[in-house]
């Protein structure tokens, strides 16, 4: 898998970060951004849809997937994740690519979109939209699926992932169709879960985020799952009302991670926003 490095401005001067990507497709670029304590891997039921008509690049976030962890001297916040895909986009020459992110990776996808540094905004259950009440839930859930994995032996994992009632046991927080992810993916994804150094730092930077800015002179979407367990679909309004101007899609049977439960439906939609 390829990787591209280049150099991110902090308090301390430069650092190198390195961000590992997978790229296919051709046309217009769209750049995909997945979840806190998940991989690149998750956007990967709808990936050859969007390669038909888009550039497609899906990154694992720094301290995610492959791509190693933030070095000293920056932090996992929204003004940091800014910089970072803006260097990273500038040393793939992409040209204000198109972004889509799902609940970590929507909210950064709308702060490049406030930074205008993409052409359209697509982001599923975007988080950053919730209560206090809601973000503790949220993050309660996240805190225990990441402690119960990494207390799972690995040969468990596998075994668990080989029928659909272990696949819902270990996924059904983020799928509304555990059964329909492959055995393979689930397993892989657990193990990204595990093994996320950006973690911890990651939700401890997100506790005190709220997002309250419009986005403005480029199209947005909100897309919000029906059956999201883990960013509840009424922050989809709320969403709405402090974005005006999005668009705001619900995606009828689809959870947290919409891309696996629906993969045509959440294709058109990321189709349709990047149009």
């Amino acid at each position: 898998m390829p990787t591209a490095t280049f150099e991110v401005p902090s308090s301390r001067g430069p650092r190198e970060v390195t961000v590992s990507y997978a790229r296919v497709g051709r046309g217009e670029p769209l750049l995909l951004l997945h979840g806190i304590g998940h991989h690149r891997q998750a956007w990967d039921p709808v990936v050859d849809i969007l390669a038909t008509e888009r550039d497609v690049i899906a990154v694992d976030l720094p301290g995610f997937g492959a791509s190693p962890a933030l070095p000293d001297g920056l932090t996992y916040d929204l003004a940091t994740s800014a910089a970072v895909f803006g260097a990273f986009c500038e040393t793939l020459r992409l040209d204000r690519p198109h972004v889509a992110g799902n609940s970590l990776g929507g909210l950064m996808a709308l702060e490049l979109g406030r930074e205008k540094l993409v052409r359209s905004v697509t982001a599923l259950s975007p988080a950053g939209f919730w209560s206090e009440t809601e973000r503790r839930y949220a993050f309660g859930v996240l805190l225990t699926m990441r402690q119960l994995a990494r207390r799972m032996p690995l040969p468990l994992v596998r075994r668990l992932a080989r029928t659909t009632a272990g696949r819902t046991a270990l996924t059904s927080t983020i799928y509304a169709h555990p059964g329909r992810r492959s055995p393979e993916a689930v397993v892989a994804e657990t193990l990204a879960l595990v093994n996320a150094t950006g973690f911890d730092e990651t939700l401890r930077a997100g506790a005190a985020v709220r997002f309250t800015d419009d986005v403005s002179g480029l199209p947005v979407t909100v897309a919000w799952g029906t059956r999201d367990r883990l960013l509840l679909r009424r922050q989809g309004v709320r969403a709405k009302r402090i974005l005006p101007r999005a668009r705001l899609v619900r995606l009828p049977g689809c959870g947290h991670v919409p891309m696996n439960d629906d993969p045509a439906l959440v294709a058109r939609v990321l189709l349709d926003g990047s149009r």
